[in-house]
């Protein structure tokens, strides 16, 4: 995962069972006795559960779900392992929701994050035979109203 911070991308250290206070992680250690995972820790864990032959819809839906709640943008490879879970189950669907979402999560940076997380996934996704959502038009909407601050102009 990465945080910017101006120009530069800096590494975090999280863990999705602690939460962060504003006092900081050290606080929360103290007041939760939890270990801190560092980032390859907190990658593989959520790649080796997306890699499992038995996943379900339900399963992938429930980790990215989780991810959506937390303070980063998903590593490249847990993007990738749930793209090969998707495809395992044959959810096409799943994976458009799964790009949608991570660019969501790109948030004001979207410019900046997206186009690196698009670079690192561009294989899988190939390999896969997923399309970009720009590909399939997705990036813009396709019912948009008119703005009613527009109308009379």
């Amino acid at each position: 995962m990465l945080r910017f911070v101006g120009r530069q991308a800096t590494n975090v250290v999280r863990n999705s069972i602690i939460p962060r206070t504003a006092s900081g992680i050290q606080n929360a250690r103290a007041a939760h006795d939890g270990p801190l995972e560092d980032e390859e820790q907190f990658n593989s864990k959520y790649v080796q559960y997306l890699n499992r032959p038995d996943i379900d819809h339900w399963e992938i839906r429930s980790v990215m779900n989780k991810l959506a709640g937390m303070d980063l943008v998903p590593d490249p490879t847990i993007i990738c392992a749930a793209f090969r879970a998707c495809r395992r189950l044959n959810d096409f669907a799943l994976t458009i929701r799964i790009l949608e979402f991570v660019k969501d999560k790109c948030g004001n940076k979207v410019n900046e994050i997206y186009p690196y997380i698009m670079q690192e996934i561009k294989p899988t996704m190939d390999e896969l035979g997923i399309t970009t959502l720009e590909e399939l038009g997705y990036d813009k909407p396709e019912l948009a109203l008119q703005s009613v601050d527009d109308i009379h102009q």
